[in-house]
C-alpha cells in the first residue's frame, strides 16, 4: 500500500542569471537547476500524440527533499531550512543583484486519507519573511484503496 509523501523545495528564480554564482555564493549544491530557454524533457507517454517542444520560461536554482514518506511537513521544511538559515543576507543580495524571486513549495500526496500535519513554526515563517519568500502548497489526494474507508 502506498504511503502519504511530502516534498519541500526552495527555489530562487528569475529571467537569466548565473546558476553557478548562486551555488558558489550559498555554498550549497542545488538538487535541480535549469536555464531560461532550456527544452522541457518529459517522459515518453504513448497516450500523448503531441510532440510540441516546450521551453523553460525562467532560470531556476532549487534545493529540495524529493518525495519522502511523512506525516509532518515540518520535517521536510527543516531539512531545507537547515542549510539556508544563516544565508538570508546572501539570498537578499543575490535577489537584488539579479532581480530574483524565491519561494518554498510544499507538495503533499495523500494516500488513503492519511493527511500529514501542515504546521509552519515561527522560525520557518521568520526566515521566509526575511527573504520575502512566498509559500506554494499543492495537495494531491489519491483515492482510497478500500471502498469501505470512504466517508460518503
Amino acid at each position: 500500500m502506498e504511503k502519504t509523501k511530502v516534498m519541500v523545495y526552495f527555489s530562487i528564480y528569475g529571467d537569466t542569471f548565473p546558476i553557478d554564482c548562486v551555488t558558489k555564493s550559498l555554498g550549497i549544491e542545488p538538487t535541480n537547476s535549469y536555464k531560461q530557454g532550456d527544452a522541457i524533457v518529459r517522459p515518453h507517454n504513448p497516450n500523448v500524440t503531441s510532440t510540441k517542444t516546450q521551453f523553460r520560461r525562467e532560470t531556476v536554482w532549487k534545493l529540495g527533499t524529493g518525495y519522502q514518506e511523512s506525516y509532518d511537513v515540518k520535517e521536510q521544511m527543516d531539512q531545507i531550512l537547515e542549510p539556508l538559515k544563516n544565508k538570508a543576507a546572501i539570498i537578499n543580495e543575490l535577489k537584488k543583484k539579479y532581480k530574483l524571486e524565491c519561494d518554498f513549495s510544499i507538495v503533499i500526496i495523500m494516500e488513503n486519507g492519511e493527511t500529514p500535519g501542515l504546521h509552519l513554526d515561527n522560525e520557518q515563517i521568520d526566515f521566509a519573511n526575511s527573504i520575502n519568500a512566498e509559500f506554494d502548497i499543492d495537495l494531491y489526494a489519491n483515492p482510497y484503496d478500500d471502498p469501505d474507508d470512504w466517508n460518503l
